[in-house]
């Protein structure tokens, strides 16, 4: 197969994922960016506990 004939199965596919949106319906925006926001301030935390040198 070529290379068109693999981009426009991949152009089919994507195409038909937007008719459900492609969110769960169990996630919350909300609540996956402060989980986000909290796991890379506890890295940050970690990362400044152990670089006392500065």
């Amino acid at each position: 197969m070529s290379f068109y004939s693999h981009a426009a199965q991949l152009v089919t596919l994507a195409a038909e994922g937007e008719e459900h949106g492609g969110n769960h319906e169990s996630l919350s925006p909300l609540v996956t960016g402060g989980g986000a926001f909290l796991a890379l301030m506890l890295l940050l935390w970690i990362t400044t506990l152990f670089n006392r040198d500065r």
